[in-house]
């Protein structure tokens, strides 16, 4: 059994086509043919069926294309390893976080990984599809609301993020410390639009308590959402550690309970991506940072 079999063998399982498996190999559709044939000699088994125009795995064919795809998956991760070894300082990630995250999270921490790890390239995108997109590779790894339950995926916990009130400092409410959930219904509202992460969240413990806000007005960027806040517009809700480093004198973060509004967010992986220099550093940095800004935000 050749490489090169099995490169042709797992070719023609995408494409369900032998000359179109050959078309994406470079080779003529005799030549993968002649290759399969081989192949299935020394097996002792058919691995494709025809059924009229079509070919089938045959079930000996599924087995082969379970252990042929872990396989590659491990050639290619020794391919990362080795130049990851050769460029053991350097390396380059895309990193999916949800909209919004990369202003608020994102911004300074980016700004000073690259000061620390000048050789080290990110690439960050923000993303609804963070799961999707790990999967198919289009990232290398992401920070999303948990738990991510798949087979496929590594997750590793980051922190409990809990929502607050943000008010004007000349709003009534600015002498308050807290605010029951259910009395936001009385206020008026400034929210992300209904598919943003944050409002589809506040509307999930809303509607759990019996209502749906109606905001006064609806932006797609926190940056004119907090302008509106500290205008007088409206009050909005916004992740706690994100109110609590702002310090910003002209709004008041009001503590919001019975219930409080809260998810948990975790950073994702493939199982079968390497993990190196590059990633882990990212990774141990990213957990540093979270937790110099959670202890700052309780001090």
């Amino acid at each position: 059994m050749e490489l090169k079999q099995l490169q042709y063998f797992m070719a023609i399982c995408e494409e369900l086509h032998f000359t179109r498996a050959a078309e994406k190999m470079g080779v003529s559709p005799p030549n993968i043919s002649q290759q399969i044939r081989r192949l299935e000699e020394e097996l002792g088994v058919l691995l494709f069926d025809r059924v009229g125009k079509k070919i089938v795995l045959t079930e000996a064919g599924a087995i082969l294309q379970k252990h042929a795809t872990a396989m590659f998956e491990h050639l290619q991760q020794a391919t990362d390893a080795i130049v990851d070894l050769k460029h053991m300082q350097g390396g380059s990630l895309s990193i999916g976080v949800l909209p919004g995250d990369a202003e608020f999270m994102f911004k300074a921490f980016i700004l000073n990984f690259h000061q620390t790890y000048p050789t080290i390239s990110l690439s960050l995108l923000e993303t609804m599809k963070i799961t999707e997109q790990v999967l198919d590779r289009s990232i290398d790894f992401g920070v999303t609301v948990g738990p991510v339950i798949d087979t496929r995926i590594t997750s590793i916990p980051l922190y409990h993020e809990e929502f607050s009130l943000a008010v004007s400092k000349n709003d009534p409410l600015a002498t308050e410390c807290f605010i029951p959930l259910n009395k936001l219904h009385t206020l008026k509202m400034v929210m992300f639009p209904p598919d943003h992460q944050y409002r589809m969240l506040i509307d999930r413990f809303c509607m759990d308590q019996g209502f749906t806000l109606q905001p006064h007005m609806v932006t797609t960027t926190l940056s004119s959402l907090l302008q509106m806040v500290q205008s007088g517009v409206g009050s909005c809700i916004l992740p706690k550690m994100l109110l609590d480093n702002l310090h910003n004198s002209d709004i008041k973060v009001l503590d919001l309970r019975h219930p409080t509004p809260s998810q948990d967010f975790c950073l994702i992986y493939r199982n079968d991506r390497y993990v190196g220099y590059a990633m882990r550093t990212f990774i141990k940095t990213l957990r540093a940072y979270i937790e110099t800004a959670i202890n700052h935000s309780k001090s």
